[in-house]
Order: C-alpha cells, then sequence, then structure tokens
C-alpha cells in the first residue's frame, strides 16, 4: 500500500501557493496584523477576521505555519486534514 502522506503534503502546499497568490495583503499590513497582540490568543493561536489568509505565518515567522481560527475555510479544511489522518490510522491498523 502506498503511502497517502505526500499527497496530502502536496495539496496543503498547493492550498497555501493559492491562498498566498489570491489575497496576498501588503507587506505593512501583515505586519501590522502579525504584530498586533490583538490577533493572538494566548499567544499562540491567530484570530484575525481581516486577514483572508487560510495560512498565515506562526508568530515566529521562521517555525511554519498557523492556522486563522477567524476563517472559516482554513477551519473547515483542518478538519478534513484531521478525518483524513484519522480515517488513514484506522485503517493501518485493521
Amino acid at each position: 500500500m502506498f503511502s497517502l502522506f505526500p499527497i496530502i503534503l502536496f495539496i496543503i502546499n498547493i492550498l497555501i501557493k493559492v491562498n498566498i497568490r489570491n489575497n496576498e495583503p501588503s507587506e505593512e499590513t501583515k505586519n501590522k496584523w502579525h504584530n498586533d497582540p490583538n490577533n493572538w490568543i494566548w499567544g499562540i493561536f491567530y484570530y484575525n477576521p481581516e486577514d483572508k489568509r487560510l495560512f498565515p505565518p506562526k508568530r515566529i515567522k521562521q517555525m511554519g505555519f498557523t492556522i486563522n481560527f477567524a476563517n472559516p475555510n482554513s477551519v473547515f479544511f483542518t478538519v478534513i486534514f484531521i478525518l483524513i489522518l484519522y480515517i488513514i490510522s484506522t485503517h493501518i491498523q485493521s
């Protein structure tokens, strides 16, 4: 059986790239959002209704991307991803 993990990573990579091209705010706006402590719940969860990006950078940008919990699409993709992982794990165990 082949692994679905590379396929899932490929799909996530495409979603991030499409999202970056379609909803690219100005650099000044991104920095303002990123540095505003009101957009970070407990310092780790990004919640900004003005930001339409699905996966903005984490608070420490070198650490990758996070989910914008104010965007329903990013929450939807996260739930789908978790369901896919659950289905794969239960399939592997049986």
